[in-house]
């Protein structure tokens, strides 16, 4: 069977898929996990939502709980879209304003410092973005701060590595600070913590370590982004779901997860990861995504360079020595 790219190559049979994941939830969490439940933090984005009808699908509302935890700078659409969500599905939810936690942890104070090392004029009610500079397919990656005074016009400025690691660790504490809030409800109800990457975020490493990337079920990492909106669209969920481009919904600029780190739309992302992994030559995924041969080139330079980077995220905590006691009882640490 020819492995050549074409469009049908993400197309699902989206209810046999749907079942097959439901089957496979059911399995992990009663019989691998021997959990009553799931927990789902619901951002109103589109993994989170399908994650959320798939739950809904294998479990039913009664033995779920989603979770609504917003900070200061959310978007206020993401609450009220995830509320939407819950609503629709039946889903009994919570909302916690993680806010106040951030501020007494020294989230906003952290990112700011480093944010006046750049700009000395800047203040808190100044919003902000960090996006991606060159991309993949120039060859050369770096990332700038943009920021916008009250009133002002956006200015910029190329981002120092000490700068740019020191706003991105602070900015960390909002996953860890969900994350944790998912297990204290995950552990009062007996209940497993869902993930919601989609293979794009899981392969290329976008996600937090002990923030969103921690889960005991991952149901969608398989998935590329396009079938995940395939999903979307056949479990009926809401048209502001299916028709909402990725943002990072970290910082209080509007960011897609293109500008910030992929450098491409999804939609190529999603064909030149697909490509890549099926060995096909990088002139092939040129045609397919209307670029030049050595851009794409550049495309698997940078998918493989994310990989290597971001290889850390992925790792259990490593052993001195193996305690082969235990081999039995543990199950796969992908």
């Amino acid at each position: 069977m020819s492995t050549e790219y074409h469009p049908q190559r993400l197309q699902l049979d989206c209810n046999t898929e749907i079942d097959r994941i439901c089957e496979r939830m059911r399995y992990i969490v009663r019989e691998q996990l021997r959990r009553k439940g799931v927990i789902i933090a619901m951002s109103g984005g589109v993994d989170s939502s399908v994650c959320a009808a798939l739950a809904v699908r294998a479990f039913g509302g009664t033995h779920m709980l989603g979770l609504l935890l917003p900070e200061h700078e959310s978007a206020a659409t993401s609450a009220q879209l995830g509320q939407v969500v819950a609503e629709q599905l039946g889903i009994g939810f919570l909302t916690e304003h993680i806010g106040p936690a951030l501020d007494a942890a020294g989230c906003y104070r952290h990112r700011d410092d480093a944010i006046r090392r750049v700009f000395p004029d800047y203040t808190p009610e100044w919003k902000l973005k960090i996006v991606i500079a060159g991309g993949a397919m120039a060859g050369m990656t770096f990332f700038k701060l943009v920021v916008q005074p009250p009133g002002g016009e956006l200015r910029e400025a190329r981002l120092p590595a000490k700068e740019y690691l020191q706003i991105v660790a602070a900015t960390n504490y909002k996953q860890r600070f969900r994350k944790a809030i998912e297990y204290f409800h995950a552990d009062r109800l007996h209940y497993a913590v869902i993930g919601t990457p989609n293979r794009l975020e899981y392969d290329q490493g976008f996600f937090v370590k002990g923030g969103d990337g921690l889960a005991d079920l991952k149901p969608i990492a398989h998935l590329y982004k396009t079938q995940v909106y395939q999903l979307a669209r056949a479990l009926g969920l809401p048209d502001a779901v299916c028709n909402a481009r990725p943002t990072t919904d970290t910082y209080s600029l509007s960011q897609g997860q293109d500008e910030f780190y992929f450098g491409l739309p999804y939609e190529k992302m999603d064909v030149a990861l697909w490509c890549h992994n099926h060995g096909r030559p990088a002139a092939e995924l040129a045609a397919a995504i209307g670029v030049s041969e050595s851009a794409a080139t550049r495309v698997y330079a940078d998918i493989e360079s994310k990989r290597r980077a971001t290889a850390y995220l992925h790792t259990p905590p490593v052993l001195i020595d193996a305690v082969t006691e235990l081999k039995n009882f543990q199950r796969s640490a992908s």
